[in-house]
């Protein structure tokens, strides 16, 4: 695909040069505003370090969770802005508004070198508009940040499949580039989609399997094996005909789970065996029952012991492994073990040569929150929906738009 890169921007040169970057910078907060894992902000440093090298003059923009009705105080972008100073070393501002006077003051302020972050970015309603004026209305307002003489740099993955105005309609105004985050995820996903070393194992977990219907009919055709845990399993479990208790389970995705069972028998595998608990918490105390006995009155919150030797077994000679969700709820140690288990034997396949990627979202997390090192894995995505996308063969907005020429002047 012939998409300009941040190299190509660089060797344009840079210095006194306004960018607009549009990063992933949307970290999990806990109830005092606190970021609890920081790892989006630490995968945007490298673009950001590049341009400021450079000498460019950076303005970010970026989204954090879902604010319903206009601004919220609580998803402000300013734990962000202290983390990426921190990591940057050096200051970043945030604007008190996402296009408003103080964005356009501070942007007509910076000099070679400085960084400024928007806010929110879905303060503003029209980010997300499906009405295509209101959408370029603010694109248009972003292009303004960075005017005369910007570019704007595609850098945030995790948002790639959304046709928003800071990730598509601005990229139809300004002369356009992937950045380093961007480019590598590319590269990733399309290694695991044409080039892929076999045996091809799939790992697949989370809570629904309405999220990884698309994932799942389309990868079957391509792996050799596809390992389901985490809370989509009971619905698969449910169709075989078995009893699962209190557990997570879509009653209307029974029929179509079945269909895949039947379907690609040689291909689908289930756990062995699960631990239940009573309820949803972190002091239920485990249970380990065969995944054909849960109990009426328990809930599945974990693969069992059994499960994750036999899919440490199917993943111990594969060549290639992508890794989307965990086998059951991890953010609770005693039901962390299964995600764990996989998580190792997943390292220990790229130990012996594997390619190995684990698909962002919950499974990235996860592999922070149990400490194993990232490095131990061939690739860490940043971007769970996108990725997901990509792997069905969808086309990604963000994506697309990057291969084609900006707007005319003449362009409504």
């Amino acid at each position: 695909m012939g998409i300009p890169n941040l190299e190509d921007l660089l060797s344009e040169g840079v210095s006194g040069r306004p960018v607009l970057v549009r990063s992933d910078l949307n970290v999990p907060l806990d109830e005092s505003g606190a970021i609890t894992d920081p790892g989006r902000i630490t995968a945007s440093v490298p673009t950001l370090r590049a341009l400021l090298d450079g000498g460019a003059k950076v303005v970010v923009t970026a989204h954090l969770g879902r604010p319903k009705n206009g601004p919220d105080p609580k998803l402000s972008l300013a734990p962000v802005a202290a983390a990426l100073s921190e990591q940057l070393g050096r200051h970043v501002q945030l604007a008190g508004d996402v296009v408003g006077t103080d964005a356009l003051a501070r942007s007509e302020g910076l000099t070679e070198g400085d960084i400024l972050l928007l806010e929110n970015i879905r303060f503003d309603s029209r980010e997300t508009s499906k009405d295509d004026g209101e959408r370029l209305a603010l694109a248009r307002q972003l292009a303004e940040l960075v005017s005369p003489g910007g570019a704007f740099v595609s850098d945030g993955f995790g948002v790639v499949h959304r046709k928003q105005a800071s990730v598509y309609d601005v990229a139809t105004l300004l002369p356009h580039y992937a950045g380093t985050l961007v480019a590598e995820e590319i590269r990733v996903l399309e290694q695991l989609t044409s080039s892929t070393a076999r045996p091809y194992a799939v790992v697949l977990g989370g809570s629904k399997v309405s999220d990884k219907l698309g994932v799942i009919e389309s990868l079957a055709t391509k792996a050799d094996s596809i390992v389901i845990g985490g809370g989509m399993c009971f619905t698969f479990l449910a169709a075989q005909g078995f009893s699962v208790g209190k557990s997570l389970l879509e009653e209307e995705m029974v029929d179509t789970c079945r269909r895949l069972l039947d379907t690609y028998v040689d291909v689908l595998r289930l756990p062995m065996d699960i631990v239940v608990g009573e309820k949803f918490a972190a002091d239920s105390q485990p249970q380990t029952v065969t995944a054909d006995a849960i109990p009426d009155d328990m809930m599945g919150l974990d693969i069992g012991p059994e499960s994750v030797k036999r899919f440490a077994a199917l993943l111990s000679n594969a060549q290639t492994v992508f890794w989307n969700g965990p086998m059951g709820v991890f953010e609770f140690p005693a039901f962390a073990a299964g995600t764990r288990g996989v998580a190792e034997a997943i390292v220990a396949a790229t130990g012996k040569g594997a390619f190995s990627v684990v698909g962002g979202g919950d499974s990235a997390a996860a592999v922070r929150a149990l400490g194993i090192p990232e490095d131990d894995f061939s690739h860490i995505s940043t971007g769970g929906g996108a990725s997901l996308e990509y792997l069905e063969g969808k086309t990604l907005p963000g994506i697309e738009v990057l291969g084609s020429p900006q707007r005319s002047e003449g362009d409504s």
